[in-house]
């Protein structure tokens, strides 16, 4: 029996996964309070191009880089690191990409993975290493924004948050260490079976092409039904809804509610305005830098979540499968969280 190519049953399935988003559109337009054109056009339309654009340069970029042998040139800035957790050069690679794309990094890793060049526990842990570059890739925005708003309270924001990333750098590396050692040196053996430059330019745009559109495919079959769907959650008031919930509960349990409402609430409103918020009850006296650094910490907890499933799970379900995604993005998050928990309890604990 005949088998079908891999990649005529990736346009198969992305020509079924367009006839359920122009379902869900049509019934968004008929039951969905405020959907018109405009907005399907800007909020959906614009976004989705944006994140496939990043998503497509990202696989070109492994490719190239796979096929030309740069890998080891990449992977020298990171090496130590990662030859000591058991991650292989191209990891090393995917990881000083990050500081440029995480979605470009993110797709590298699974064309590494998809190719056989490293292993799902290898592409797991360097996800979660990756959080680290990502955290300085927002940094410069960030920082100029909450600092002017809080002032000292922001500087000791950023110093609870850097810890709390090192806590789970450190966790993610030391555990690379001690279940990866035995891919280590398989891994490494195979990237030096391949001399750099071992293919002609022409070859590597031929290989670019042959593979390119087929991932894009299956990419595109992924990210654009959910991010739809999560878009449709959206607009009903579903995050909203999780997110005064949240907010409440940490209110209510956590801190008083005159020193940390406004702050939760304004960070699931929009990012500045719960820096806003803190720096506005710190100069009334109402809030000490202590207190106002660990409600910010505390509104970035119970925030974050729901922007990262709402943001973030289009393009990991895109990018890795919708299983594997959905598992990345939890798994980040819940040591994201933990370290942040453990950082906060630790300052209040200790700080005067």
């Amino acid at each position: 029996m005949a088998k079908h190519p891999k990649g005529k049953s990736n346009y198969k399935k992305l020509v079924v996964s367009l006839g359920v988003t122009a379902l869900m559109m049509a019934a968004g337009f008929l039951f969905v309070e405020g959907v018109t054109l405009e907005v399907v056009l800007f909020k959906i339309g614009k976004p989705l191009l944006r994140l496939m654009g990043f998503i497509s340069i990202g696989l070109v970029v492994g490719q190239i880089i796979e096929s030309t042998g740069w890998t080891r040139y990449l992977a020298l800035a990171a090496g130590p690191l990662f030859r000591f957790a058991g991650m292989g050069e191209r990891c090393s690679a995917a990881f000083v990409t990050a500081f440029v794309s995480g979605v470009s990094s993110n797709a590298m890793l699974y064309g590494f993975y998809q190719d056989g060049s490293i292993s799902r526990k290898q592409l797991y842990v360097a996800n979660l290493i990756n959080q680290f570059p990502a955290y300085f890739l927002h940094l410069p925005t960030t920082f100029f924004i909450v600092v002017p708003l809080v002032g000292r309270a922001g500087l000791v924001y950023f110093g609870l948050t850097f810890v709390a990333l090192l806590l789970r750098t450190a966790l993610v590396v030391f555990y690379g260490h001690v279940s990866l050692g035995g891919e280590k040196e398989g891994r490494s053996e195979v990237i030096r079976g391949k001399s750099p430059m071992a293919k002609g330019f022409d070859a590597v745009i031929q290989g670019v092409k042959k593979r390119f559109f087929k991932r894009v495919a299956g990419v595109a079959t992924w990210v654009i039904p959910i991010y739809v769907a999560v878009f449709f959650v959206h607009r009903l008031g579903f995050f909203d809804f999780m997110n005064e919930s949240l907010a409440h509960l940490a209110v209510s349990r956590i801190m008083p509610v005159e020193s940390l409402s406004v702050i939760v609430l304004g960070f699931t409103a929009e990012f500045s305005s719960g820096f806003a918020a803190a720096g506005a009850l710190l100069e009334a006296g109402v809030l000490t830098i202590k207190q106002t650094a660990l409600a910010l910490v505390i509104g970035n907890i119970v925030a974050f979540p729901i922007r990262a499933i709402r943001h973030q799970l289009p393009r990991y379900a895109g990018i890795f499968s919708p299983v594997m995604g959905t598992q990345i993005l939890l798994l980040g998050q819940f040591l994201r969280i933990g370290s942040l928990m453990v950082t906060a309890v630790l300052f209040y604990l200790l700080a005067a």
